[in-house]
């Protein structure tokens, strides 16, 4: 009880990030344990690859401070398939896509083939990352309500950089500068929108709805950890990954979208399918080249490699083609003088041919 008096107190509330809560959320299950710290707001996952010393060092210290450690809530498997039945449910407007994914929830490895499937249809991966996302939130905010946490996510602070950083550096002082005080201030008001209704039943904007405009997706400028008062027996087992929100993923499996990726079915096999047809044609222009005769040394190889990389891609490439081919025989005229005088050069023609077959046979 000594030691936990003489911890120091927050003078503003504790700065989180989201993204690291929603994956821990995720993994958190009968074989991963995540802890948070209620007083500086560090996570720490209990990473059973370490060595038994390390392993009972850090038990023993989260009993000795029960209190400052709270257990992260492990996702059942009703969460799960729950999040994936409101999705399906709430976001899935094709009927054949809906059964499809009914069917693999309700089968085994529901999580990882859910997800292989939702990544094989580009139209379903948006609406996705964007409901779980939602979801994640609600229910991390209902749990630090639950145990009474002050917080606030850095994602959503619209405060520089090296502000954010100050108030990170300084969070058990009493006296800081103007502008760290009225950035307390900013993030304390803040921390109380968590607490509202809206913060679990976000409701849309009313109004007219904004001009459509193209969608720019920006990462927020995120400030360094810093944390002072990690026991010693817990620093190996900090969880402080460098998740954004295209990196964090529903998989139990994987740790991160790009690892989730790699292993999904063919695909190490799979090639960007323009650069596939683009050499397929390049291959063909190059056979066909070989083949005709007479077709003077024109480079065609490099022609046809500028073309490619030209901002007039096929239209080059069909240029270079028609340059390939024997010219077309003219058309016969279409008046009918024209067509009598063609036809009967032809039958000149011919007969003149047949005249010159039958004196070589004769010789």
């Amino acid at each position: 009880m000594a030691k936990a008096k003489s911890l120091p107190q927050a003078k503003s509330p504790l700065i989180l990030r989201f993204h690291r809560f929603m994956d821990a959320f995720s993994k958190s299950d009968d074989e991963r344990d995540f802890y948070l710290d209620r007083l500086e707001g560090f996570l720490v996952y209990v990473d059973l690859d370490k060595s038994e010393e390390e392993l009972e060092a850090f038990d023993k210290e989260v009993k000795a401070q029960a209190a400052r450690f709270v257990m992260v809530p492990k996702m059942t498997f009703f969460e799960t398939k729950k999040f994936m039945e409101g999705f399906v449910q709430e976001k899935v407007y094709d009927i054949d896509v809906k059964e499809k994914l009914l069917d693999l929830i309700s089968g085994k490895e529901a999580r990882e083939n859910f997800l292989e499937f939702i990544y094989d249809h580009v139209t379903e991966i948006e609406r996705w990352q964007q409901y779980y996302h939602e979801r994640s939130r609600i229910r991390i905010i209902e749990w630090l309500r639950t145990i009474d946490f002050n917080f606030v996510f850095e994602e959503d602070l619209e405060l520089p950089k090296a502000v954010v950083q100050g108030l990170k550096n300084q969070l058990f002082q009493d006296k800081v500068a103007k502008d760290l005080q009225a950035a307390r201030q900013i993030i304390d008001a803040k921390s109380k929108v968590y607490y509202s209704n809206e913060a679990l039943n976000p409701r849309p904007k009313r109004g007219r709805p904004p001009k459509q405009q193209q969608k720019v997706e920006l990462e927020p400028q995120l400030s360094e950890d810093l944390y002072t008062q990690v026991p010693a027996a817990m620093r190996s087992f900090l969880f402080m990954p460098d998740f954004s929100s295209s990196t964090v993923t529903f998989s139990a499996k994987f740790d991160t979208e790009a690892q989730f990726l790699a292993s999904l079915k063919g695909t190490t096999t799979k090639v960007d399918t323009r650069l596939e047809a683009l050499s397929q044609r390049l291959e063909s222009l190059r056979h066909l080249s070989a083949k005709i005769k007479g077709v003077p040394d024109l480079g065609d190889d490099d022609k046809i490699i500028q073309a490619i990389a030209s901002d007039e891609g096929d239209d080059a490439l069909s240029g270079i083609a028609k340059g390939l081919f024997p010219k077309k025989r003219a058309a016969p005229p279409k008046e009918a003088k024209e067509i009598g005088e063609y036809l009967a050069k032809k039958r000149q023609a011919k007969v003149k041919k047949v005249s010159q077959i039958t004196k070589k046979k004769k010789t």
